[in-house]
C-alpha cells in the first residue's frame, strides 16, 4: 500500500516521479497544477487525484494501475481494430463539453447533447476502453451518427436485466437508482426504453442527474425538498468523484430529454 500526497500540486509532482520512473524514456513536464505533458500530450489528472481519494491507502497503486491503462490505451489506439471486429464493441459516454479544454475537439468523435455535455464514444474491451478519434471514424466509413446509433444499440443489449433500486423518501418523492458499476451508469440516460421503465415508477415525466460516468439517479419532480435535498446531494457528488459529467439537472419525458432550464 502507498499514500500519495492530498495536495494537488504536490500530488502531481509525485505523479511525474511515478511516470519517470516506470516510463524513464518518456519526456515528462509539468504544465499546470493538475496536468502533465507525456511526450507533448496532455494528461489531465482530475480523475486520477478523486479516486486515490476514494481510497487513500492504495494512492500508488491506483496511479499505476491508471497510468497503465493510459499507456496501454494509446498503444492499442495506434493498431485499430477493423469495423468488423469492433462494431459490437462500440459504447457511448456522455461527458462534459470542457474535454475540448483539454483535447482538440476536432480529433474527437462527438455528437452534441444538452447540459453543456457531449456524446462520445469507445471501444469497450476486456480490460479497457479506447476512445474512438475522427480519424478511427472516418476509416470505418462512418459519421457520428452513424456510431451514436452503433453504440445506443449495443448500451441496450450490454445489460438488460440491470438491477435497479426504487426508495420512497420521507417527503413523498420518489428515486431509482442504478448500480451496474460498469462505467455505462451515467450513459444509460441514452436508453431508448428509460422513459417506460422509470415512468410508471416515478409518476410520469421525472429528474435524472449524471454527477459522474457512475452515477445515474432519476427522481420524480416534486416535492420540492426532495427534489431540492437531492440536488445538494449532486452538486458534492460532481465536485468529489472521478469522472464528473455535470451538477445539472436533466428533464426526461416521453418525447426525449431536456436540460436544465427544463428541469
Amino acid at each position: 500500500m502507498g499514500h500519495m500526497p492530498r495536495e494537488l500540486e504536490a500530488f502531481a509532482e509525485k505523479v511525474v516521479t511515478i511516470i519517470a520512473r516506470t516510463l524513464p524514456d518518456m519526456h515528462l513536464e509539468l504544465s499546470g497544477p493538475c496536468e502533465v505533458l507525456l511526450n507533448g500530450k496532455r494528461l489531465d489528472l482530475t480523475n486520477v487525484y478523486r479516486m486515490v481519494n476514494q481510497a487513500p491507502d492504495h494512492g500508488v497503486e491506483i496511479v499505476e494501475q491508471y497510468l497503465d491503462h493510459i499507456m496501454t490505451g494509446e498503444a492499442v489506439a495506434s493498431a485499430p481494430l477493423p469495423l468488423d471486429m469492433a462494431r459490437d464493441r462500440i459504447m457511448p459516454r456522455i461527458q462534459p463539453v470542457s474535454i475540448f479544454d483539454h483535447l482538440n475537439e476536432e480529433m474527437v468523435a462527438y455528437i452534441p447533447f444538452v447540459n453543456d455535455t457531449v456524446v462520445t464514444f469507445v471501444i469497450d474491451l476486456p480490460q479497457m476502453t479506447v476512445s474512438i478519434s475522427t480519424e478511427q471514424m472516418l476509416r470505418w466509413g462512418l459519421d457520428a451518427d452513424d456510431l451514436d446509433e452503433l453504440a445506443r444499440a449495443n448500451l441496450a443489449r450490454y445489460a438488460p436485466n440491470l438491477s435497479l433500486r426504487v426508495i420512497s423518501s420521507d417527503e413523498g418523492g420518489r428515486a431509482a437508482l442504478f448500480d451496474g458499476q460498469d462505467g455505462y451508469d451515467a450513459a444509460r440516460l441514452l436508453l431508448g426504453a428509460l422513459y417506460g421503465t422509470l415512468a410508471p415508477e416515478l409518476g410520469g415525466d421525472f429528474l435524472v442527474a449524471t454527477p459522474c460516468r457512475d452515477v445515474l439517479v432519476a427522481f420524480t419532480c416534486k416535492p420540492n425538498e426532495f427534489v431540492d435535498r437531492l440536488r445538494h446531494r449532486v452538486d458534492s457528488d460532481y465536485r468529489k468523484l472521478p469522472y464528473p459529467i455535470t451538477n445539472r439537472i436533466f428533464y426526461v419525458t416521453r418525447d426525449g430529454i431536456a436540460g436544465n432550464a427544463a428541469a
